[in-house]
């Protein structure tokens, strides 16, 4: 394992004494809200327990409009509806779709350049915020300079990182993390790159790419290796369409061929179906989370898709319906949530159910 993912863990490691005290918090608030009858979001840690809980989310920048509302409304106001469910559960990962960096320069022949404020990151991390990946078509909108300075802020928030890095060998390299006895694999991968120089090299910086998944496929058996669970995100698929590209499903049954036990997809910016291949979950597309807002409206409708992993690598899956307002991820409830578990069902492998809990289940 590189050095830096050894600093890293060990930073993991304080991040998560800090978690456990939210998480207490937590417990009291959610108390509070009992008693005054209003509904709660909560993933229970499974702390004393087998399993570990994850909550996965979408694409997530703060530039542009959100950065406008967010200077208005302050960096607090994403997480203001989200209650305790991050704090409360074991790993939160997200889509970092953006450079977070003062500096750089804006990429050349893009429609959407992003650049968000280093000022974000304290309540990304604040809100429970673990782990992101940088494997995406944005994440060098500000050239290495950009990239660079994203990784140091991450870093200095105790956010740990995947899927871009100073080289190739720190891109392609899993970051491991612990959690209830268990080693945890994650790796984060691009089938989205706007040119052949965003691709990390042996001394170049850049993003981890899977046009062709060779280095992919080969870091995630090693991962399988030394961990218990191995989780990939891919950033994949077709902007606001919920239908799938061929090589999504290639690549993410080549994945779990490889040794993944988990596969969360992003970029289409709305939300795609679920399949269950070989026993192993994938979730095609996580949709938006901290995101502008479109004038498409199936890119409101968004979930946290959340997993309960065992050490053999067996995990449920469950949805919880949001919608990604301006900025802010809104929870639904009663026929809004329904409506968003019931598209989600109708776009998934025909023998996939879900209840009215969210709860995934395969036939």
């Amino acid at each position: 394992m590189p050095p830096s993912r050894i600093e890293e863990r060990e930073a993991l490691k304080k991040r998560q004494r800090r978690k456990k005290i939210r998480a207490v918090t937590a417990i009291n608030i959610i108390l509070l809200f009992m008693i005054v009858g209003l509904p709660t979001l909560t993933a229970y840690s499974s702390s004393g327990s087998n399993n570990v809980t994850f909550n996965f989310v979408g694409d997530i920048q703060f530039s542009g409009k959100v950065e406008e509302l967010l200077q208005e409304k302050g960096y607090d106001y994403p997480y203001k509806r989200l209650g305790n469910l991050f704090r409360s559960d074991d790993l939160t990962v997200g889509n970092l779709e953006t450079p977070v960096t003062d500096r750089g320069t804006g990429a050349a022949n893009k429609t959407y350049i992003y650049k968000s404020s280093p000022e974000a990151l304290p309540e990304l991390a604040a809100a429970g915020m673990d782990v992101v990946s940088l494997a995406n078509n944005h994440i060098l909108d500000q050239g290495i300079q950009g990239l660079q300075d994203t990784l140091a802020h991450l870093r200095d928030h105790d956010i740990l990182s995947m899927g871009a890095g100073k080289n190739a060998q720190e891109a392609y390299a899993p970051v491991y993390v612990k959690r209830n006895g268990m080693t945890i694999a994650l790796l984060g991968y691009s089938r989205v790159i706007p040119e052949a120089s965003w691709y990390a090299g042996v001394n170049r910086a850049g993003v981890a790419g899977v046009y062709n998944p060779a280095a992919a496929l080969k870091a995630i058996r090693m991962a399988s290796k030394k961990a218990d669970l191995v989780i990939v995100t891919a950033h994949w698929g077709k902007e606001r369409t919920s239908v799938l590209e061929d090589h999504q499903t290639e690549l993410a049954h080549a994945f779990i061929d490889a040794g993944a036990d988990l596969v969360i997809g992003s970029h289409p910016h709305v939300l795609q179906g679920l399949e269950k291949y070989k026993g192993k979950w994938i979730a095609y597309s996580t949709g938006n989370f901290i995101f502008s807002k479109s004038l498409t409206e199936a890119t409101w409708d968004t979930a946290v898709f959340q997993a309960s992993c065992t050490k053999k690598g067996a995990c449920t899956m469950k949805l919880i319906p949001f919608r990604a307002a301006l900025g802010q991820p809104i929870p639904l409830y009663g026929e809004k949530s329904a409506k968003i578990l019931k598209k989600v069902e109708g776009m998934s492998s025909s023998n996939i159910s879900i209840d009215n809990k969210g709860r995934a289940s395969a036939g």
